[in-house]
């Protein structure tokens, strides 16, 4: 007879926190696949190994960053087999022609308007729930394009070279995707989170 797993943390037995994450993990699963059925399937998968997988929880993170941790694998599983092909024209939207010039003077210093407010010690604030929140309205303020590339690259650690293949986008298009998405988050972020602080 086969072992039973151990009974899962403490938190996946909270029918609120399960119901909580669960619709943040169908959400980054939906921005990256692109399909609502495939996201519940890698939900659904990510929730079962954590349920089943609870003894291997360390608790050297957050139970939290655990489980999309689990996600984030499954995801990029899904998507390495889906490999869709994407029209490289349909992922630029109008008005995103922003240009270096747009910030700086022509001594390569920051215009007024433009510069950055102080930011707070990176390493506190990412430790803070409500971070995580202005950082998901930055997210979904941004393209779905630009969001999904800048996920694929910085949260799932995928190559620049699997990247292009799997939304079928040249690498010149991604470093432009890559630049035009980490202006917005930081304006976003200036706007929102580390303006308040100033």
């Amino acid at each position: 007879m086969a072992a039973e797993p151990e009974p899962a943390p403490h938190s996946l037995t909270d029918a609120g926190f399960v119901a909580g994450l669960r619709r943040q993990m169908v959400k980054f699963a939906h921005m990256h696949l692109g399909d609502s059925h495939l996201a519940e399937d890698a939900v659904q998968e990510a929730l079962v190994g954590a349920w089943t997988g609870g003894q291997r929880f360390a608790g050297r993170s957050a139970f939290k960053t655990w489980v999309f941790a689990i996600l984030k694998h499954k995801v990029a599983d899904l998507l390495r087999h889906k490999q869709r092909m994407v029209d490289a024209g349909s992922l630029l939207k109008e008005g995103e022609g922003q240009t270096l010039d747009d910030f700086f003077d022509d001594k390569g210093h920051w215009l007024q308007d433009a510069k950055p407010a102080a930011w707070r010690c990176p390493e506190a604030s990412l430790e803070q729930q409500q971070f995580w929140a202005v950082l998901e309205v930055c997210l979904d303020g941004m393209p779905a394009a630009q969001a999904r590339v800048f996920m694929m690259r910085e949260f799932m650690d995928f190559e620049t070279e699997e990247i292009c293949t799997t939304v079928g986008i040249s690498s010149s298009n991604f470093f432009v995707m890559m630049h035009r998405a980490r202006l917005r988050l930081r304006e976003c972020l200036d706007q929102r989170w580390f303006a308040k602080e100033a």
